[in-house]
């Protein structure tokens, strides 16, 4: 059975993805990881998430997985024995100079590719093996077919992206935002200079800006689209990969919650032989996107040049704190709404279903019509009983504007 692998931004993010099937979490603390906008842990919280983690069967993967300067290499050294010590079971790395000292100093820590260490042939897969990492994250860039020659040619175990943001460069490797952001995507903090809309300027007209176009379609000639692969988990498996992964360690719990759901659901279905529930494949709609594609799996997946902007109808307005068996639950406000509302209410293995909002009360049981300080906690009576961590959501379009 493939390995489905979940983005941990943060302890919430993290406990979203293990209550929803994730077999696997990666995470970051420290400086040396290629989210640093993500929230990541502190050390506590990174020893706590392990626990948690281990004590429901589910891996922990740190990732140190930037480029270093030698200036760093003690500290980086520091973050490897922290690690070591918490119980991480394995940890990603870009830098060969931390490859070598990660096996000098914990060396029954099990090491990963990342995928910023672009490797996208068979050859270098096998490099990569030949020096003890246990596990390679191929490079995104890669066909079906080519992931499948190096399943079967390549000792180590074979980890690919299935979900989430693609780079306009081979991953990682972009010289333009650390040129024009003085951010770069090797130091964990790419400023995703792809999504801007660009014009020309002669320098000796400044202040005249010429459209660019790269076809009829517009000028963002560098805006990727995302990768759902949610469609084609059998394909995947049949290439022999072990492991799927889904990218979003800067988005929010309620992104890991749903998307590592609906790829939990669809994995077990199509391992049992079956068809997979349409329910779950249109559940990577209800979560904050850009235009999806299959990657590169099947042939380049084009570029969307109308705009940027993210595709987001649907809003979170609570999360359920807990929920009796009449359905009774106790709720913590995201975003606005009020009774009248229709909303949607899905959950950790909670097919969503619909309902009207009724009355609600606060917390000192007074009659409650519109929730409105952040975080408050009130009571809804909902149809039936859910499980703790299920969301309440509305159609919304929050899409931003040009």
């Amino acid at each position: 059975m493939m390995e489905l692998l979940s983005p941990a931004g943060g302890l919430d993010s993290l406990i979203a993805a293990v209550q929803t099937g994730a077999d696997a979490v990666y995470m970051g603390f420290g400086a040396f990881n290629a989210r640093r906008s993500a929230k990541n842990f502190t050390d506590e919280e990174f020893a706590s998430a392990v626990a948690y983690c281990h004590l429901r069967g589910v891996r922990v993967f740190l990732t140190l997985n930037t480029l270093l300067t030698d200036r760093e290499l003690e500290q980086a050294a520091e973050s490897l024995r922290k690690a070591s010590d918490m119980g991480v079971d394995a940890v990603l790395v870009q830098d060969w100079g931390l490859l070598t000292l990660a096996r000098e100093i914990v060396p029954d820590v099990p090491l990963h590719a990342s995928t910023q260490m672009s490797l996208f042939t068979l050859g270098g897969a096998n490099e990569a093996a030949a020096l003890g990492l246990e596990r390679v994250v191929l490079a995104r860039e890669l066909a079906r077919d080519e992931i499948r020659e190096i399943c079967a040619g390549c000792p180590a175990q074979i980890e690919v992206f299935a979900h989430g943001a693609l780079c306009m460069c081979y991953s990682g490797q972009c010289e333009m935002s650390a040129v024009v952001g003085e951010r770069s995507g090797n130091r964990g903090a790419c400023a995703q200079p792809c999504r801007y809309q660009y014009a020309l300027m002669e320098e000796k007209r400044p202040g005249e800006y010429f459209p660019v176009f790269e076809d009829e379609k517009g000028t963002y000639i560098m805006n990727s689209r995302d990768m759902c692969m949610i469609g084609h988990l059998d394909d995947i498996m049949d290439a022999g990969i072990d492991c799927i992964k889904i990218e979003g360690r800067a988005k929010s719990e309620y992104y890991a919650a749903i998307v590592t759901g609906a790829y939990r659901h669809v994995l077990d279905e199509v391992a049992a032989g079956e068809t997979p529930d349409p329910v779950w494949l249109d559940e990577v709609e209800h979560v904050s996107h850009r235009h999806y594609s299959t990657g590169f799996y099947y042939g380049q997946p084009g570029q969307y040049y109308d705009n940027s902007r993210y595709i987001r109808d649907w809003q979170v307005v609570a999360v359920v704190e807990s929920c009796d068996a009449n359905g009774m639950a106790t709720l913590s406000l995201r975003n606005k709404f009020r009774a009248g509302d229709t909303v949607e209410v899905v959950g950790p293995d909670c097919k969503p279903f619909s309902m009207v909002v009724p009355e609600m009360r606060d917390a000192e049981g007074f009659t409650l019509l519109e929730p409105r300080n952040p975080r408050m906690i009130f009571t809804m009576q909902l149809p039936r009983s859910v499980p703790a961590m299920s969301f309440v959501r509305h159609a919304v379009d929050l899409s931003a504007r040009d």
